[in-house]
């Protein structure tokens, strides 16, 4: 009999946790954690991950509705296996909205194959391709990234200031590489720069001496390296390098990270290059939540990754839904002027504004202002490697 009670008090503990996970809300995150930006993923997670536990300790979403994170690989670059990680986000997991993704190719392909069929919402924090801000997304894709082509303006004026007036560009051959370079090349020429010459390269490769060869004919003061820290992008520098073609390299975003710090050093100090951050309150909040939950705050696209997370939770509240036909229309209006600010930590108190009918503007990690079609108006940290480190040499 004690046997029997035993088991059957298992049973009901085991029932009850069924049930609370049962009226969880869940949050996808779909990230590339297996790719070529592999070592930022994580981090990324993290801060995402970081806003839903404060809500849920908060206790104040939706009734006292907790917020469970669902983790799937969008690999950042296999447009099949993403938008088969996004179905079963939505359709086995039954996730209320999407963090992410990352990548602006696999972005993409989920916003059109998945998320717009199943009329999902999602929130890339770095996904910044320009051709993302005329995707037809039926209202339902926002990002706290910005646009590609702002990063190549701030890009060009970052180089004309520096003196560096004539650069051979390289890029990763996809969505995100065309687009950066596109928009950076367009910029740099209009400012009175020369691109003497712009090609592309294929990640995983072993040797990228024959790429360089072509692009150190055409010479330059510099060669911008619009690719990813965890792939091709590392190996044109060290064909670079080796081959004595360039020694000054321009890096966007998707070079930065602190794997190019150990795999270089100091061997490209002088190096210039743009990642979205800014020098506010939020921030520095941030960096301390983050470094106590054991988070690389500094690593790219955190912050993003948090406000991306909160602004899922905060238009749920402001909808008093969790379904995504319902809150989605709230998304800019939480994230804007008027009402009252919000910054990270602060996501508790954000709700029960919201809960008491108040208005908030959601300023975030990251001084969040959504404009057009729901994408961030942006600024820039503009880095400089210096003693093998990046460091921050002001902010755009």
């Amino acid at each position: 009999m004690k046997k029997l009670l035993m088991a059957t008090a298992v049973a009901a503990l085991s029932a009850g946790a069924a049930s609370a996970d049962d009226h969880a809300v869940k949050l996808g995150i779909i990230l590339g954690f297996t790719g070529p930006i592999e070592s930022l993923t994580p981090h990324m997670a993290g801060g995402a991950e970081l806003a839903m536990t404060e809500v849920t300790d908060s206790g104040a979403l939706l009734g006292g509705k907790a917020v469970e994170p669902v983790r799937a690989d969008s690999t950042c670059t296999d447009a099949g296996a993403a938008s088969a990680a996004a179905e079963r986000l939505i359709t086995s997991e039954g996730v209320k909205g999407i963090m992410g993704a990352d990548c602006s190719g696999v972005t993409g392909a989920i916003l059109s194959n998945v998320a717009v069929p199943n009329g999902m919402v999602m929130i890339s924090p770095s996904a910044t391709s320009p051709a993302l801000t005329t995707a037809d997304d039926n209202g339902l894709f926002f990002r706290t990234a910005p646009s590609d082509a702002r990063q190549g303006e701030v890009l060009a004026t970052v180089l004309m200031e520096r003196g560096i007036e004539s650069v051979a560009v390289t890029y990763t051959n996809n969505d995100y590489g065309k687009g950066l370079a596109d928009s950076f090349a367009a910029a740099f020429e209009a400012a009175g720069g020369s691109v003497t010459t712009t090609a592309a390269h294929e990640d995983g490769k072993a040797d990228y001496s024959a790429e360089v060869g072509a692009l150190a004919s055409a010479g330059g003061d510099a060669l911008v390296v619009a690719g990813y820290v965890d792939q091709g992008g590392p190996g044109v520098i060290r064909a670079a390098l080796d081959t004595g073609a360039f020694d000054l390299f321009v890096l966007p975003d998707g070079m930065i990270g602190a794997a190019l710090e150990e795999t270089f050093g100091s061997d490209i100090d002088g190096s210039v290059g743009t990642v979205p951050g800014t020098e506010s309150e939020g921030a520095d909040t941030m960096l301390e939540m983050a470094t106590a939950a054991g988070i690389d705050g500094t690593s790219p696209y955190v912050g993003e990754s948090y406000d991306a997370a909160a602004l899922l939770m905060l238009a749920m509240q402001a909808a008093g839904s969790a379904e995504p036909g319902d809150y989605s229309a709230k998304i800019l209006e939480v994230a804007n002027a008027p009402g009252e600010q919000i910054f990270p930590g602060e996501l508790g108190r954000a709700l029960e504004i919201l809960a008491g009918g108040g208005d908030i503007d959601y300023v975030g990690a990251t001084d969040v202002e959504l404009i057009g079609p729901g994408e961030s108006a942006g600024s820039y940290r503009e880095i400089v490697i210096d003693g093998g480190k990046i460091t921050t040499a002001g902010y755009r």
